[in-house]
């Protein structure tokens, strides 16, 4: 058994194909094969299972994954460590971002970090606030910038940046030339509203819990799953919406959106860095979170 057999399997695991896997490790599918069967025999258990056209672990084969995967992120590890020990930061690096910083904050910033480490290797993963936490406290991701705080006790999170929300209406609607909007007519009004897990809707339930309302105290029209699926609802006259100004900034210097403030309500929310509160920081994780610190 070595490390590079631990390699392949896992990619079988992944991808539930032996054919999927030998194109991802650029070997031929019997090559592969011949690594899964000498792990087989050397552990003398059979570890997939060929079921129609996946690939599935079995027990054994469950067990060995999870602990090839510690093997290799240990691997992976040492490696980066002795990089950094030489001056060198290099290695491969996962980040979760929710909706708003994964698509407007992050890529901008990995594009200026890898500029100064370009041995570094960055996937971004984008997904809502609820789901980066869970791919932050199960390993997924080396660490994840959310809009929300998570109240999960398996995470640390730090204050990043700070993001001002809009109430979000086309430019002909009723309220397009208000200078302002009551949170009465606001609660009238029909709404979309983001999906569960969403940090822009958790910052919303809190602003309102504040205000002595509910999200149900909204007329909402619909739930929508992704920030451009929101703003185009908004745009198609479906209804109106709260929506971070990052997101709507173009649209509204076009004037196809205008953003209106609410009375008494102070449209504010920060960007979390989150971290899983037990798990030791690779040397690229810990060089982007004080590059981000100083870039955003």
């Amino acid at each position: 058994m070595d490390l590079w057999q631990l390699r392949i399997f896992c990619k079988v695991v992944e991808l539930k194909s032996f054919s999927r896997a030998a194109r991802a490790v650029h070997l031929s599918q019997p090559t592969v094969s011949s690594h899964i069967r000498d792990l087989e025999e050397h552990f003398g258990a059979r570890l997939l299972d060929r079921l129609s056209r996946e690939a599935l672990p079995t027990r054994a084969g469950e067990l060995l994954y999870d602990q090839a995967r510690k093997m290799l992120a240990l691997k992976e590890e040492t490696e980066n460590a002795l990089a950094e020990f030489q001056g060198v930061i290099r290695g491969r690096l996962i980040i979760g971002g929710s909706t708003i910083p994964g698509v407007y904050l992050l890529p901008p910033a990995i594009g200026r970090f890898l500029a100064e480490h370009p041995d570094v290797r960055v996937s971004l993963i984008i997904g809502d606030t609820a789901r980066i936490a869970d791919e932050t406290a199960a390993g997924g991701v080396d660490l994840g910038v959310v809009g929300a705080r998570t109240g999960d006790a398996r995470l640390r999170q730090e204050k990043l940046a700070e993001d001002t929300l809009h109430l979000v209406a086309p430019a002909n609607h009723p309220w397009g030339k208000r200078e302002t909007v009551s949170l009465a007519e606001l609660l009238t009004a029909p709404f979309i509203l983001r999906e569960p897990g969403s940090g822009t809707r958790e910052t919303l339930r809190r602003l309102l819990a504040d205000a002595g309302h509910k999200l149900e105290d909204l007329r909402v029209v619909a739930e929508m799953g992704s920030t451009q699926a929101v703003i185009q609802g908004v745009k198609c006259g479906l209804g109106v919406s709260i929506l971070s100004g990052i997101a709507v900034t173009d649209l509204v210097a076009a004037g196809l959106l205008r953003t209106i403030p609410i009375v008494g309500i102070p449209l504010k929310r920060r960007f979390y860095i989150t971290l899983h509160k037990d798990r030791s920081l690779s040397p690229p994780a810990r060089a982007f979170i004080a590059f981000l610190k100083k870039d955003v």
